[in-house]
C-alpha cells in the first residue's frame, strides 16, 4: 500500500501594490522630464536614461501585473492558480532590458564618429533628479530582493538606474568644466554595460525557472541526501523539485521503505524540515513498501 501526503505551506506575500505604484509614478514623471531636457540639450546620455527608465516602468508594470496574478485562487483548470506569472514576468523584464542595452550601445557608437555638444549643467540637474527618483523607487523594494526573483527584478533596475544616473552626473560635470563633448556617448556605453551587468543574473535566473530548473536557493543533493538519510528509507526514486513561482517552490519524491510508518507524524516532520531548511514549501512524498512492484518513472532520476 503506497501513502501520499501533500503539504502546501502557503506564506503570505508582503504587498507591494503601494510601493508599484508610487514606483510607476515617479519614474513617468520624470521620464517626461529627462527626454524633454535631453532634447533640448542635445544630451545622448539623458535620452538614453529616459529610455532606459521608460523600459523600467514596462517592467514595474509587468512585476505588478504578475504579483497582482499570482495572488488570484487556483480553479479547476489552473491548480497552481497563476503564481508562475511572476517568472513570466522576471523573464520578460530581462529581455526588455537586453533589448535597451543594444539600442543604446547601437546610437551611442553611431555619436562617437561626431560628438554632438550638449549642456553639461542641464545634464547634471536632471541626472541629479534621477539619482533621487530610483533610489527612492529602490529602497521600496529593498526588503524583498532576497525573496522573491521577481521583486529583485524591480529593485535591480532601480538601483541600476540610480548608479547610471550618477554617471550622467559625471559626464555633465566634465563635459562643463573640461569641455569633454566626446564623453557623452562614452557615458552611453558604461550605462548600456551597467544595465547588461545588473541583468544578466536576473535574466539567467528567470530563464532557468521558466524551465523548471531547481531555483538556486535550494541545493538538490542536500535534499537528496536528506530523504536517503531518513530513518527507514533504502531506497528513493522520482525526485522532482521545481518553482511553482518565484517564491514557492514545489518537490515530488517516492520514498521506498523497509517498514511503513504507522502514522503522519513521519510525513508531517519531513515537510516540515523541508520547508525550514531547504525552501521546498510544497511537498507530496509517495512512500512505498520495499517490495513494491512500482519502478522509477524515468531511470535518470532515480537514486539509490
Amino acid at each position: 500500500m503506497n501513502r501520499e501526503v501533500n503539504h502546501h505551506h502557503h506564506h503570505a506575500s508582503p504587498d507591494y501594490n503601494r510601493a508599484f505604484a508610487a514606483g510607476v509614478v515617479l519614474n513617468v514623471v520624470f521620464v517626461v522630464i529627462e527626454a524633454f531636457y535631453g532634447v533640448i540639450s542635445d544630451s545622448l546620455a539623458l535620452l538614453t536614461d529616459a529610455g532606459h527608465n521608460l523600459s523600467d516602468v514596462l517592467g514595474l508594470l509587468l512585476a505588478w501585473g504578475a504579483v497582482i496574478l499570482a495572488k488570484k485562487r487556483p480553479s479547476i483548470r489552473r491548480t497552481y492558480g497563476f503564481s508562475r506569472a511572476t517568472i513570466i514576468a522576471s523573464l520578460f523584464s530581462g529581455l526588455l532590458l537586453m533589448g535597451a542595452v543594444g539600442a543604446i550601445g547601437w546610437e551611442a557608437a553611431n555619436r562617437l564618429m561626431e560628438p554632438p555638444e550638449p549642456a553639461g549643467k542641464t545634464m547634471m540637474i536632471v541626472a541629479a533628479i534621477g539619482v533621487l527618483v530610483n533610489t527612492v523607487t529602490a529602497l521600496f523594494f529593498l526588503s524583498g530582493k532576497d525573496h522573491d526573483l521577481n521583486i529583485r527584478g524591480a529593485f535591480l533596475h532601480m538601483a541600476a538606474d540610480a548608479v547610471v544616473s550618477l554617471g550622467v552626473v559625471a559626464s555633465g560635470a566634465l563635459i562643463m568644466f573640461y569641455g569633454l563633448n566626446w564623453i557623452d556617448p562614452v557615458i552611453s556605453l558604461v550605462i548600456a554595460a551597467v544595465i547588461f551587468l545588473s541583468t544578466w543574473g536576473l535574466l539567467r535566473d528567470s530563464l532557468n525557472l521558466a524551465v523548471d530548473a531547481v531555483p538556486r536557493s535550494v541545493d538538490p543533493d542536500a535534499v537528496r541526501d536528506y530523504l536517503s538519510g531518513l530513518p527507514g528509507v533504502v531506497h528513493m526514486h522520482d525526485l522532482h523539485i521545481w518553482p511553482m513561482s518565484t517564491t514557492d517552490t514545489a518537490m515530488t519524491a517516492h520514498l521506498v521503505m523497509n517498514t511503513l510508518p504507522d502514522s503522519d507524524h513521519f510525513l508531517n516532520e519531513v515537510a516540515q524540515r523541508l520547508s525550514d531548511s531547504y525552501s521546498i514549501n510544497h511537498a507530496t512524498i509517495q512512500l512505498e513498501r520495499q517490495d513494491s512492484e512500482i519502478v522509477c518513472h524515468q531511470s535518470v532520476h532515480c537514486a539509490d
